[in-house]
């Protein structure tokens, strides 16, 4: 919070930090502003749950030691100094006083001030990232979000920590959850690039590395993304999917078998994954057919497959033909319904059954293709759909 407030960022995320008992503060706190006050009495700290949804995090100020490279950190009660020292970067270690005689002055004892003026993402000791690699993943996104560049020293250790091969270490679900943040950036082929350069893709999978195949289509996947962003504000979409299934296009079919099952992935996740790397190539085929595919059939290819996968195979189409009628798609088809619903099917006299999802897909395609527009359009059409004598279903 301190850093984007002088950065001149808008930031809600707010964190106090306490000398003494951080936990009896909150409870204290969270009676004056009648809040919800959740307690981790392991790690000293608690969550306010504001009446107005605001969340405020607060915390004993604490030191911490690492009992072997990559675990979780051991914890005692400290100083706000030493508390600010256990920061990834030295940016992240400011603080504003809140009480006594310096309200509102900065604390700031490792230079983060210096460093934001700068532009510098720097470690504040030298084990920095034998202790956490994960802080690795997050320098490259804050390169990626603000535009720094790595301290001289900062990228000297990275490549230490490289050689020394501690992000095998690394759990699947500690390292998904840091590609999860990193390809959710805005300059997400360019933190992909970052990894690449700084030898950190092979981390991910040995056989995947940087190459103009993979280059071009993350270009594309950016660019696809960007579109979809302006076009659905409010929309939401998991970005880092999108990035991580160009990863998995330039791996072997084996390596992604591999990976899938190395990171924790949620059904969902996985199945969007797996779409992208088996059915886009047929798909895209598909759609690519010589003759002109009408919006019902493209409604029916498409509607079955998640935001991710349509971006991907924009991504991949090398024509312009693909791209549009993924585009109509995501624009137009799939927010065609017809005006008459099963209600007015059995007010016509037909009884619900497997039939009526057949008439309605039937309705639905007519209105997709322009053959009805409005309800006394769509009467007969039903009309003559029913008394076909071959059902016409």
């Amino acid at each position: 919070c301190v850093r984007d407030l002088l950065l001149g960022i808008k930031n809600l995320d707010l964190d106090l930090v306490v000398e003494g008992d951080g936990i009896a503060f909150a409870r204290t706190l969270g009676d004056m502003l009648q809040a919800r006050v959740k307690v981790h009495e392991r790690f000293g700290t608690a969550i306010l749950m504001l009446p107005d949804g605001l969340k405020l995090d607060v915390a004993t100020a604490r030191t911490e030691y690492y009992e072997y490279p990559t675990a979780l950190p051991t914890v005692e009660q400290g100083s706000i100094k030493k508390d600010l020292y256990r920061r990834d970067f030295t940016i992240n270690a400011l603080a504003v006083r809140l009480n006594g005689k310096g309200f509102g002055d900065v604390l700031d004892f490792y230079g983060g001030q210096r460093d934001l003026n700068d532009k510098v993402i720097r470690v504040l000791h030298g084990l920095s990232f034998v202790e956490d690699p994960t802080r690795v993943f997050r320098a490259i996104r804050f390169e990626s979000r603000f535009g720094f560049h790595l301290g001289k020293d900062t990228a000297a250790l990275i490549a230490g920590a490289v050689k020394m091969n501690l992000f095998h270490r690394l759990s699947g679900h500690r390292l998904l959850e840091e590609l999860k943040l990193l390809f959710g950036e805005r300059e997400s082929k360019q933190a992909i690039k970052r990894l690449a350069e700084l030898n950190l893709l092979k981390f991910i999978h040995p056989k995947l590395s940087w190459s103009n195949r993979l280059d071009k289509l993350l270009a594309a996947l950016e660019e696809a993304v960007d579109w979809y962003r302006l076009l659905y504000l409010d929309r939401k979409m998991d970005v880092w999917v999108v990035y991580m299934m160009g990863l998995l296009e330039v791996l072997p079919e084996r390596a992604v078998k591999d990976l899938l099952k190395r990171f924790p992935l949620s059904e969902q996740e996985a199945a969007k994954l797996k779409m992208a790397r088996v059915g886009c190539h047929n798909m895209i085929r598909r759609l690519a057919s010589r003759r002109p595919l009408k919006p019902a059939e493209v409604y029916h290819l498409l509607s079955g497959l998640s935001d991710e996968t349509l971006l991907i195979l924009m991504a991949k189409s090398k024509g312009e033909i693909v791209k549009r009628q993924v585009s109509a798609f995501l624009t137009t088809y799939q927010h065609v319904k017809p005006i008459l619903t099963g209600t007015d099917l059995k007010a016509m006299g037909l009884k619900p059954g497997p039939q009526f999802k057949k008439i309605l897909d039937r309705l639905l395609a007519a209105h997709l293709n322009g053959d009805v527009r409005t309800e006394a359009e769509e009467r007969q059409f039903l009309h003559q759909l029913v008394q076909d004598p071959k059902g016409g279903v």
